[in-house]
């Protein structure tokens, strides 16, 4: 079995952390990869109707959890704490994955990408200064004037998703192999 790689894709809200993670993945799907996704969310997550048997079991009946299958999609509803690392959550639920895109997960000791936006927030999250700044792979950036310690990629330069990519591809802790 080949190795699982993961990376975080870190940023302030609005930033478009989202938006870089779709492309990636596409990206890395173009070239042949299995790619995984996971997203940190700071909000309850209601991802069924409330007049769907599959929602019943999961709140009326308290299931810890509930498997929901499709003829194409399976969705796994699960009761849990939310004190769970990106890492045991890709190892739990994403086997078998090339690389898996961790959106958030801002704290983790995982590889990072930034997305820093000047009309979106004041500064970046990075800081040179900051014990984990060794674990930023790269910023992806429209502030022209930004300079930083770590590789710095500007929306404006040709070829930054394939480039970008090739960075997380090869920054990425591997978790298995």
């Amino acid at each position: 079995m080949a190795a699982t790689r993961i990376f975080s894709i870190i940023g302030k809200k609005g930033a478009g952390k989202t938006t870089l993670a779709v492309a990636l993945a596409a990206e890395y799907i173009r070239r042949g990869r299995r790619v995984m996704t996971m997203k940190h969310a700071h909000h309850p997550v209601f991802v069924d109707r409330e007049d769907t048997d599959s929602f019943r079991h999961f709140t009326e009946g308290k299931a810890e959890r509930v498997v929901l299958a499709a003829p194409d999609t399976r969705v796994i509803f699960e009761h849990s704490q939310d004190d769970v690392d990106p890492i045991t959550l890709a190892t739990r639920y994403l086997d078998g994955a090339d690389i898996v895109l961790a959106e958030g997960f801002t704290a983790s000791p995982l590889p990072k990408i930034e997305v820093y936006r000047k009309a979106v927030s004041g500064g970046p999250i990075y800081d040179a200064e900051a014990p984990e700044a060794s674990n930023w792979i790269a910023i992806l950036t429209d502030d022209d004037a930004l300079d930083a310690e770590c590789i710095v990629l500007r929306f404006r330069d040709t070829m930054w998703l394939q480039l970008l990519a090739n960075l997380a591809w090869d920054g990425a802790k591997v978790l298995n192999s």
